[in-house]
């Protein structure tokens, strides 16, 4: 009886629907936040309809003029736009890379470390530069980098630079100093979920392979990798899924117009376009690829890992 219900699908359906009902109190507490992510995150998608009107606020949505994929062909014909993608891209991949390794790298070293105090030290002065306002670390970072700045004047003093570089003026410079401000100002914040993964990790398996004669490093290889493998993957689906999300503030705060080129991310081409130039269609359309090409990531990343048989999102 139970085979059939099974390949009749009712069996499923009914113990689905009957544990729904056995925990509708935690469906209740979960209520206003689907609330929450409707109305701030999914009602606001019916401005999208925008991206295929030539959109003038006065006569609202209903009564611009529709122009189809106008507004999408232009983008695509601008070379600040192609540029602009090419720079989230860029800059999105450097702090995928420097983040995940920087984190991975001094999670296991803190997991390491046997001084309790010395520990927590070292977790509460990497993560404090989290809470920091974006427009302080950017005011450090350009007197830090700046052509008389401690940068220039520690390699000058080393003999390694004849003379300043000027790193806040030059575009091929300026991916890599987003890239080094982020695992800065983020680095801390990132490793407390996979020191979390590490405790998690049968104290036993570090005895057995102490017993066997493994060392450290032996044990950080087949012991501590393997233990937050699941954890790695879950945080780089995710990270691969905000790979069109490079930053908005550092860029706009540390680019001037001698690296535009290089610092114009999609975020502020919509900011330029939207706001100052008001032509709102061209923005949303913008913002609309960028949310489609991130939703294609996404499920591409998951995809990919749950052919390899890893752990997924979904």
């Amino acid at each position: 009886m139970n085979d059939r219900k099974g390949s009749s699908g009712k069996g499923p359906k009914k113990s689905f629907f009957s544990q729904l009902g056995r925990q509708w109190q935690l469906l209740v507490m979960s209520l206003p936040m689907l609330i929450y992510i409707l109305i701030f995150n999914y009602s606001p998608m019916w401005g999208w309809i925008t991206a295929f009107q030539d959109y003038k606020p006065k006569k609202g949505i209903t009564g611009s003029k529709f122009v189809g994929l106008k507004n999408f062909k232009w983008l695509f014909g601008r070379e600040d736009f192609i540029n602009s993608i090419r720079n989230t891209l860029g800059m999105s991949v450097i702090n995928l890379v420097l983040g995940t390794v920087a984190a991975v790298v001094l999670a296991i070293l803190l997991n390491e470390v046997m001084h309790t105090l010395f520990k927590r030290v070292v977790q509460t002065v990497t993560y404090l530069p989290h809470f920091l306002s974006m427009v302080i670390v950017v005011g450090m970072a350009q007197n830090i980098f700046a052509s008389n700045g401690p940068i220039n004047q520690l390699l000058m003093n080393l003999h390694i630079l004849k003379e300043p570089l000027f790193f806040l003026g030059e575009g091929k410079y300026f991916w890599w100093l987003v890239g080094i401000i982020n695992v800065w100002k983020e680095v801390g914040w990132n490793t407390i979920i996979y020191i979390a993964a590490m405790t998690a990790i049968d104290p036993s398996l570090y005895e057995a392979a102490s017993i066997d004669g493994a060392g450290r490093f032996q044990k950080i290889r087949y012991i501590t990798l393997p233990g937050i493998k699941s954890t790695f993957v879950i945080l780089l689906i995710m990270n691969i899924g905000h790979l069109m999300e490079a930053g908005f503030e550092i860029q706009y705060l540390l680019g001037s117009s001698l690296v535009m080129d290089w610092s114009q991310t999609i975020d502020i081409f919509v900011l330029k376009y939207g706001i100052s130039k008001q032509q709102y269609g061209v923005a949303t359309a913008a913002g609309m690829f960028k949310s489609i090409v991130a939703i294609i990531l996404l499920f591409t990343a998951n995809t990919i890992a749950k052919k390899l048989d890893e752990s997924t999102l979904i």
